[in-house]
C-alpha cells in the first residue's frame, strides 16, 4: 500500500494547531485584568481598583501606571514589583513584601504599609502623605524628594535609607530607627521624634522646627546647618553630635539632653555629660 502523501498529514494537524491557537487568543481575550495578572505577572496601565488580590505572588510583577486604588494586596509577595507612577491610593498592603520594588513617581496618599517589607525599595517622588508605614522595613529603602507629611512611622526601620529633601512636615516617628539615614535637606517640622534612634544620620540643614525630641538617641548624627527653632530636645543623647551652625536651639528647651566632649555645639550652648560616660 503507497504511503500517504506528508501534505494529507500536515494539513489537518495545521488545522488542529490553528483552532488550539484561537481558542487560547480567545480565552486570553476574555480575561479579566485580575486573570491576566495572575496568568503573566504582567498588567501594565491596567485598571486593577477595587480588587481582591491578597496575598498574590509574583517575582518581578509588571505594573507600572496601574490603577491599584484601594485595592486589597494584603500580605501580597511581590519581590522587585515595577510600580512606577502607578495609583495605590487608600491601597491596601499590609504585611506586603515589596523589597526591592520601584514605585518612583506613584500615588500612594493614605496607602495601609503597615509592617510591609520595602527593604531597597524606591519610592523617590512619591506621594505618600497620610500613609501607615507603622512598623514598616525601610533599610536602605530611597524616598528622596518624596511627601511623607501626616505619614505614619512609629517603629519603622528605616536604617541606612535615603530622605533627601523629603516633606514630612507632622510625621510620627515614635520609635523609629533612623540611624545612618540620610535627612539632609528634610523638611520635618512638628514631628515626634519621641524615643527615636537616628545615630549617625546625616541631617544638615534639615528643618526639625517644632519638633518633639523624648529619650532620642542622636548620637554621632551630622545636624550641622539643622533648625530646631522652638524644638523640644528633652533627654536626648547627642554623644559625638555635630550640631555646628544649627539655629533656634535653645539652653532652655534642652532638658536632660547630654553629650561628651566630642559634641560640636553652636556658639552659647553647653551640654553635661551623659551619665554613663562619667
Amino acid at each position: 500500500m503507497p504511503l500517504p502523501h506528508i501534505g494529507e498529514i500536515s494539513r489537518p494537524l495545521a488545522v488542529a494547531v490553528l483552532a488550539a491557537f484561537a481558542a487560547v487568543s480567545h480565552a486570553a481575550a476574555d480575561e479579566t485584568p485580575q486573570e491576566q495578572l495572575r496568568r503573566t505577572g504582567m498588567c501594565e496601565r491596567c485598571d486593577l481598583r477595587l480588587s481582591e488580590l491578597r496575598a498574590l505572588s509574583l517575582d518581578k510583577a509588571q505594573l507600572s501606571r496601574a490603577v491599584l486604588r484601594e485595592a486589597d494586596l494584603k500580605e501580597a509577595v511581590l519581590p522587585g514589583a515595577d510600580l512606577r507612577r502607578a495609583d495605590l491610593r487608600r491601597t491596601e498592603l499590609e504585611r506586603a513584601d515589596l523589597s526591592g520594588a520601584d514605585f518612583t513617581g506613584a500615588q500612594m496618599r493614605g496607602v495601609d504599609l503597615e509592617k510591609a517589607i520595602l527593604s531597597g525599595a524606591n519610592l523617590s517622588e512619591v506621594d505618600l502623605r497620610d500613609a501607615d508605614l507603622i512598623e514598616a522595613r525601610l533599610d536602605g529603602a530611597r524616598l528622596d524628594g518624596s511627601d511623607l507629611r501626616g505619614a505614619l512611622m512609629i517603629r519603622m526601620d528605616a536604617r541606612g535609607a535615603s530622605f533627601q529633601s523629603t516633606k514630612m512636615d507632622g510625621a510620627n516617628f515614635e520609635r523609629a530607627n533612623l540611624s545612618g539615614a540620610d535627612l539632609s535637606g528634610a523638611r520635618m517640622p512638628n514631628c515626634d521624634f519621641d524615643r527615636v534612634n537616628a545615630a549617625g544620620a546625616y541631617a544638615r540643614d534639615a528643618d526639625f522646627s517644632g519638633g518633639h525630641f523624648s529619650s532620642a538617641d542622636l548620637s554621632g548624627a551630622d545636624l550641622s546647618g539643622a533648625n530646631f527653632q522652638d524644638a523640644l530636645l528633652r533627654r536626648t543623647r547627642l554623644v559625638g553630635a555635630d550640631l555646628r551652625g544649627a539655629t533656634g536651639l535653645d539652653q532652655s528647651r534642652m532638658v536632660g539632653a547630654c553629650g561628651d566632649e566630642s559634641t560640636k555645639l553652636p556658639y552659647g550652648i553647653t551640654l553635661p555629660v551623659c551619665d554613663d560616660l562619667k
